[in-house]
């Protein structure tokens, strides 16, 4: 056959291959080819195998952690986790001017709210209610990061703590974090936010943590800045400062007692755990609650507080919170324990109240008497009366009710895009400046990419013959890793060796397995096809959130695209020794998620002699610059972009032939607006 009547055959297999994958696998094709027994819960393989690879490392880290017994010894721990908290979180703008304004006050009995505004970065507005006490100042200042309440600062709960604080002599700050009250970055045509709240903080997380940064950075951020303006006001003490907030707001005070060393006294409300108790019940949450690399770094819930030694802190918890009240336990012990060895046992404390998870009045008491003692010196109960509660609009500092409509604001998308483009010429001095071996060892590295040392192994589990090939059901064995279902498509007659393909359908072998699809079509040309279900796909596919697995990748520092990377070169071991195999002839089929899988793969080992993408995203930038891209946290690498893009390894793969095939954007829509 002539190259171009090939290329024709290739490019006509391919494109039934889209149109099989599209309309699915029969229900009769998915049960003959299964792989895997119902009794492994094959859906929940992955999520076991991730969290107890986190438990491993979390062990360890608790061992470590143990054998402290000297002030010495806690110091230097507590400094070396304080490095790499930082470098996990990616590099902060510069400070530029807060342009702080007021645009309004409510005058209520005992304290005045005023309806404040400033910048956090340039173009980007932050919206807030500072809570002034009647009197002469200067006061203890408290900042109250709100959790995931839709309409932000004005949230009652959150209303009443400032109030609260207030009444008992201190300036309190509560402000809008991204995606909630007047800051969501994603609205309509209508003006209506599209996702909001955790829904917009992982979005905003995506193309946030290719940049080598995160939610967490921004959200962090924000909170520097409003302590920055909180500050500089002229009623604020600068050296009395605390900070508390409930449930998210439980998140960013904890992320930011951890990271701003002005906070003296912090109050983290109905968040802290442990990082095991969080994965082993409700698992990860949103974009801002996951840290690159956290677990690998031995950063668990505790350090928030010894991070901070020796500023005091009250770990506010409920019984029956859905954040596990044991994990807040095992936290508090442990951090009580190493400001004991520092002489500062006092300095730790926690507060549990029989109730659910909220900023409760019992909690919000607590807090307030925690922040009397240690910012006033004043050692006394603090009673909540009735709160005078505000209308949201009587909040609301901007006219529209949204900055992003008011001032045309540089959203978390643009900031991410910028500096995704800013990174550009690093990353093209990067492959410029390197050997390629060089460069693809730092792919491996931020990819989390291991090499494969054990022989995988592959067991048969059944054969199913079909007119003219059959197929062989099999797994795909590595030592303390999940099973990769297969198939393996052999023609009955054959002569000599075979060539192969290694063919990864994102959403699962089956996909194009049935008869008279498209893998039975390359069979039928002559060639023995391996179909893989990748960790998460296909049999392992999670019925739930597909989120969760890759946040705890994430955590791990291997996110999916590595891990699956891994399966992949795997599968080509158990390929090549086969004795039917041709192992000069391996040709390298990535679809939809399997695309950039397979991209690393063949970029990583050069037995894959072609490759074809077919269906799937092009580049990391257009992840980026795609604000509601679906699916996409699976498909990332943390820090990537500060290294590599997808197109770098299609350049790396070279002279190796790489076909892409119908690209998508990050949307899944064909490129050019149809799909």
């Amino acid at each position: 056959m002539r190259t171009s009547a090939r290329l024709l055959a290739v490019l006509l297999l391919l494109v039934l291959a889209t149109a099989w994958a599209a309309a699915g696998a029969p229900a009769e094709t998915v049960g003959e080819l299964a792989v895997l027994t119902p009794d492994e819960k094959p859906a929940e393989l992955l999520g076991a195998y991730l969290v107890r690879k986190c438990d491993k490392l979390l062990d360890a880290r608790r061992e470590e952690v143990q054998s402290l017994e000297t002030p010495e010894a806690v110091r230097e721990r507590i400094e070396r986790i304080r490095k790499s908290w930082s470098d996990a979180l990616g590099p902060f703008p510069e400070r530029g001017p807060l342009n702080g304004k007021t645009l309004g006050a409510i005058q209520a009995e005992g304290y005045r709210i005023e309806r404040v505004l400033y910048e956090s970065r340039p173009g980007h507005h932050v919206t807030g209610n500072l809570y002034v006490p009647a009197g002469k100042g200067p006061f203890p200042g408290v900042l109250v990061p709100c959790g995931h309440s839709a309409n932000g600062k004005a949230s009652e709960a959150y209303q009443s703590i400032c109030i609260l604080l207030a009444r008992h002599g201190f300036v309190a700050l509560i402000y809008d974090p991204i995606g909630q009250g007047e800051r969501y970055q994603l609205l309509d045509e209508s003006g209506k936010p599209i996702a909001g709240g955790t829904g917009e903080h992982t979005l905003t997380d995506i193309g946030a943590r290719l940049t080598g940064t995160g939610a967490a950075n921004y959200r962090i951020w924000d909170g520097i800045r409003s302590l920055d303006y909180l500050i500089s006001r002229p009623e604020v003490d600068p050296e009395r400062i605390g900070c508390t907030g409930n449930s998210g707001g439980g998140t960013l005070t904890a992320y930011l007692m951890a990271t701003d060393d002005r906070i003296l006294a912090a109050a983290p409300s109905c968040y802290i755990t442990s990082l095991s108790r969080l994965f082993n019940t409700i698992g990860p949450q949103d974009g801002e609650q996951n840290i690159t690399a956290q677990v690998a770094l031995g950063i668990d819930h505790a350090d928030y507080v010894t991070m901070r030694a020796p500023k005091p802190t009250l770990i506010v918890t409920a019984t029956h919170d859905f954040f596990d009240i044991g994990g807040s336990w095992d936290s508090f012990r442990e951090a009580k324990r190493l400001y004991g060895v520092l002489g500062l046992g006092e300095r730790v404390d926690l507060f549990e109240y029989p109730d659910k998870h909220g900023f409760s009045q019992p909690r919000r008491e607590a807090v307030v008497r925690f922040m009397r003692r240690w910012l006033q010196g004043i050692d006394d109960a603090a009673t909540e009366p009735e709160p005078a509660i505000q209308t949201d609009a009587a909040l609301q500092v901007t006219a529209s009710g949204q900055v992003v409509k008011e001032f045309g604001d540089r959203t978390v998308w643009d900031l991410n895009l910028e500096r995704a483009k800013e990174l550009a010429p690093q990353r093209e001095a990067f492959w410029r400046d390197r050997a390629r071996d060089a460069c693809l060892a730092e792919v491996r590295r931020l990819a989390g990419i291991r090499p494969i040392a054990a022989k995988p192994v592959a067991r048969s589990v059944g054969v199913v013959k079909r007119e003219g090939y059959t197929i062989e059901k099999i797994r795909i064995e590595r030592q303390g890793e999940p099973p990769v279902p297969a198939l393996v498509f052999l023609p009955t007659v054959r002569q000599g060796k075979l060539p192969a393909v290694l063919y990864v359908d994102g959403r699962g072998k089956q996909r194009g397995a049935a008869a008279g699809g498209p893998i039975e079509a390359l069979v039928r040309e002559g060639r023995a096809v391996l179909a893989i279900d990748v960790r998460g796909t296909g049999e392992t596919a999670p019925r739930q959130s597909r989120d969760k697995p890759a946040f705890l990748g994430i955590h791990l520092g291997r996110p999916l695209p590595g891990q699956r990377t891994e399966d992949v070169l795997a599968a080509l071991h158990v390929l090549l020794g086969r004795e039917e195999i041709d192992p000069g002839h391996v040709r390298l089929i990535g679809i939809e998620r399997g695309g950039p899988v397979a991209l690393h793969a063949a970029a990583l080992d050069e037995r894959f002699t072609e490759l074809v993408i077919d269906g799937a995203i092009e580049s990391w930038m257009d992840v980026v610059a795609t604000p509601r891209g679906q699916q996409q946290l699976e498909q990332i690498v943390a820090k990537a972009l500060e290294r590599y893009d997808l197109p770098d390894l299609v350049r790396a793969i070279a002279p190796r032939p790489v076909r892409v095939l119908d690209p998508v954007d990050p949307t899944g829509k064909a490129k050019g607006g149809q799909g």
